[in-house]
């Protein structure tokens, strides 16, 4: 301690004392808890933490305080948002718990400060009362689907992607009982043909190699409202896998191929697809042929005769994956893609009959029965887009009828008021002539 931090501290009475809670022991974050805090559950690195401060210099001067603001402060624990102290304090508190850090700079603002209010190589001391934690979502509508909670950090910044190579050490447990526990090798991508629901894929796309963590998987990500018979998992149930991914080999990104590797590897995915498609994994099939449309999209550096091939393939893709969404019941899905192969090939049979099913499932019969149409106009020997033609025909007179019932019903209504307000109308001026014409005879 330097002559002025002694100083400092005479002048506000400040101990310096409390457990060290640095890795070093270093003495360089002291706490000492003012008030208990409550259960047994710290935060982890990741989570979510609130709380209240009140922050001073050594002398007491204070430089900042949430609590004056009224408004609680929050941030991601571990993730470097705040100085090393906090990162360091908060982990160890309980909700509940008040505690004091006093925190040497280089756990603070080091040599710089941060001027105007906290000087160079200030020793600073906080009050820090936890209120709550929550996990980190890391969906990517943040729908509280998939929380995680890291017990311990990986390493690197690098995250597994869509078809990378994953060893994988994973526990899942539902209502506090574990069942399924395995070491496991395989392709991000092929996680349902291993009895795995989409939570765990996405949750490992979320997490650095070493890394173990809970995640707190919702029906919507887990098996939903089905269940899954062979580990007795009943529907709407929410999961919790322990996962420890022990390492991973990144799939090639699309900018790492070049034109002939994406052809290449666009045909190999395709089978894999179809083969999915064959034993009803529809959602797996679904993520080898939006691989095909991420990788040949856009590219423009085709060799000379591959364009032709390349446009074969993104057709196929798109064609596929509408059918892989009519399977699954997606039809906004399937008519983005049926669009999608109609800009490739504006004829084409398939593309359009699916896109009539689509806009069927949507209960937009009068653009379906267009679609089926154009499909008959173009393919007279589809009988099946005749068949549905006379459905949507069906449907729309159906519709029509319905409304035609309710703008009568609704009419009838306004006609029956109408006639009420004259009758009123009726009655008041009535009244008035026949004491007119009664005073006459009279």
């Amino acid at each position: 301690m330097t002559a002025e931090e002694v100083t400092n501290e005479e002048q506000n009475n400040i101990p310096m004392e409390g457990e060290d809670i640095t890795q070093k022991k270093d003495g360089g974050v002291l706490k000492l808890v003012k008030q208990e805090g409550t259960g047994t559950e710290l935060p982890m690195t990741g989570d979510k933490v609130f709380v209240h401060y009140v922050g001073t210099l050594l002398d007491g001067t204070p430089f900042d305080s949430s609590r004056e603001r009224g408004e609680k402060f929050s941030f991601e624990l571990g993730k470097g948002q705040v100085i090393k102290a906090w990162d360091l304090g908060v982990a160890t508190m309980k909700v509940g718990e008040i505690s004091q850090l006093i925190c040497k700079p280089e756990y603070a603002y080091g040599t710089a400060g941060s001027p105007p209010k906290i000087p160079p190589n200030a020793t600073l001391v906080f009050q820090v009362e936890l209120f709550e934690f929550r996990g980190e979502d890391i969906t990517e509508g943040e729908d509280g689907g998939i929380i995680r909670r890291i017990i311990t950090k990986g390493e690197g910044y690098t995250k597994p992607n869509e078809g990378a190579a994953v060893e994988v050490c994973l526990e899942g447990s539902c209502e506090g009982k574990v069942f399924d526990k395995r070491e496991l090798k395989f392709e991000l991508g092929d996680g349902e043909s291993l009895g795995l629901p989409s939570g765990v894929e996405k949750a490992l796309m979320a997490m650095e190699q070493g890394e173990e963590s809970l995640f707190i998987i919702k029906p919507k990500y887990g098996y939903g409202n089905t269940g899954n018979s062979k580990y007795n998992i009943p529907g709407e149930a929410t999961l919790q896998y322990k996962l420890k991914l022990t390492t991973f080999e990144k799939a090639k990104e699309s900018w790492e191929m070049n034109s002939a590797e994406k052809l290449e590897q666009s045909i190999i995915v395709k089978e894999k697809g179809t083969q999915y498609f064959k034993e009803g994994k529809y959602r797996q099939a679904s993520v080898q042929y939006k691989r095909i449309v991420s990788w040949l999209e856009n590219e423009s550096s085709l060799p000379e005769g591959e364009e032709q091939k390349a446009q074969a393939l993104r057709l196929a893709a798109h064609l596929n994956l509408a059918m892989c969404f009519l399977k699954l019941q997606e039809p906004s899905s399937t008519f983005d893609n049926c669009d999608k192969a109609l800009e490739l090939d504006d004829t084409n049979e398939k593309a359009l009959f699916r896109r009539g099913e689509a806009l069927f499932a949507m209960k937009e019969f009068d653009r379906a029965r267009a679609d089926f149409q154009r499909v008959i106009q173009l393919y007279p020997s589809n009988k099946a887009a005749k068949s549905q033609v006379a459905l949507c025909q069906k449907w729309i007179k159906e519709q029509h009828e319905k409304d035609k019932r309710l703008y009568a019903n609704m009419f009838q209504k306004f006609a029956e008021r109408d006639a009420k307000e004259e009758a009123d109308k009726g009655m008041e001026n009535g009244g008035g002539m026949e004491v007119e014409e009664n005073g006459g005879q009279e």
